[in-house]
């Protein structure tokens, strides 16, 4: 496309060459040029499609636990407990963690820890969980409705570790699934610890340390 102050000057250009020429050549019906055809593809070739390319989980880096024995600690935690569905799981625990954010924050306290996802229940299709941050001191006004005071589990754990967006997590509990059926192993719930805020880090920049209590 021309740019718009040489497109002005070719029109004008071209309308003072029309006027000069003779009359009769002007009042001549004007030729249309030759049309081409649009381009169609054969019958029984449809357009080839692009294979949608699955979220892939950041590589682990040197060093990261697969499967780390560790001994939890009990801590005191503040938490908002909930039910969500996988399809908006980061958005609703993103919305929990700024709920209870928000109420130490008016509290005045400050967290003592990273803030945990504890999941309760989980199937197919959702889940229950707590949605804690530690803390070290007793809030003065107790919070109300969903939010709450309590315990995170304690205990012997495996630790693993994510990185990479929350979509991409079913790749690594997959693998951690695996691992857990190759050690005859069974978990009755499991443990998100965000090293990364999941309130203010992108996505795809998650690091994310998942704790598997053993019996």
């Amino acid at each position: 496309m021309l740019p718009a102050r040489i497109a002005v000057g070719a029109a004008t250009l071209a309308f003072a060459c029309l006027l000069s020429l003779p009359l009769a050549f002007a009042q001549s019906p004007p030729q249309s040029p030759p049309q081409t055809p649009p381009q169609t593809l054969p019958p029984g070739n449809p357009p080839p499609i692009e294979p949608v390319q699955p979220i892939q989980p950041a590589q682990p880096q040197p060093g990261d636990p697969f499967g780390e024995q560790v001994t939890l600690p009990e801590r005191n935690i503040v938490y908002l407990k909930g039910v969500g569905n996988w399809d908006s799981a980061y958005e609703t625990l993103v919305d929990a963690f700024k709920s209870v954010y928000g109420y130490l924050e008016k509290e005045n306290i400050q967290p003592a820890g990273l803030a945990m996802t504890i999941y309760t229940q989980t199937d197919d299709t959702g889940f229950a969980y707590q949605a804690a941050v530690p803390i070290s001191q007793e809030p003065k006004n107790k919070p109300q409705g969903d939010i709450a005071l309590g315990k995170s589990p304690s205990g012997k754990a495996l630790k693993f570790i994510h990185r990479g967006s929350y979509d991409s997590m079913d790749s690594t509990y997959e693998a951690i699934t695996n691992y857990l059926d190759d050690k005859h192993i069974e978990a009755d719930t499991f443990i998100e610890e965000y090293v990364t805020d999941p309130t203010k880090t992108p996505d795809d920049k998650l690091v994310v340390n998942i704790y598997v209590p053993t019996k």
